[in-house]
């Protein structure tokens, strides 16, 4: 495997989600490197067995490119005009620190489904008002984390 076409697909895959928001498909990394279908699709499957992303692998999609999650999820990045998704909460602190960008960030509790809306302002996080009222914009809210690090690869999609 060629190294250096790895790191290659890893930086347009990471340069693609900045940009669109959304992760590329395997066509777009063979039109940009001009590589076939199955180099993509290898290149991708190594990228995974690296832990470098994460694939949905019966649709060669990638799931997940820490910070950014390539399905919706109940975290919402607004940073630069772009909504991105992030994985959990850890990740949602993760885009806007990725992006160098200040942000807007909307989760929901997974406990209370409450609405929480925190900003990002020159990389410092802020409670933010909910708009309509309602919600959690409190100084003391705490990310909970039902697995340590250790055990996040047993279920990645559950953690």
């Amino acid at each position: 495997m060629d190294e250096s076409l790895v790191w290659q697909v890893r930086h347009f895959v990471y340069s693609h989600f900045a940009e669109a928001a959304h992760p590329p498909s395997v066509d777009e990394i063979v039109a940009h490197l001009g590589i076939s279908t199955d180099q993509a699709s290898e290149l991708y499957k190594e990228l995974h067995n690296r832990h470098a992303l994460f694939l949905d692998v019966e649709k060669a999609a990638i799931r997940m490119a820490w910070p950014f999650s390539g399905i919706p999820t109940d975290f919402k990045v607004h940073a630069g005009g772009k909504t991105y998704f992030a994985n959990c909460a850890w990740d949602m602190l993760g885009i806007p620190a990725a992006l160098h960008a200040d942000a807007v960030i909307e989760a929901v509790c997974t406990e209370s489904n409450e609405l929480v809306r925190l900003e990002i302002k020159n990389g410092n996080i802020a409670p933010a008002a909910v708009p309509g009222g309602g919600g959690a914009a409190s100084s003391s809210l705490l990310v909970h984390f039902p697995l340590p690090f250790s055990h996040w690869y047993d279920d990645l999609v559950f953690t």
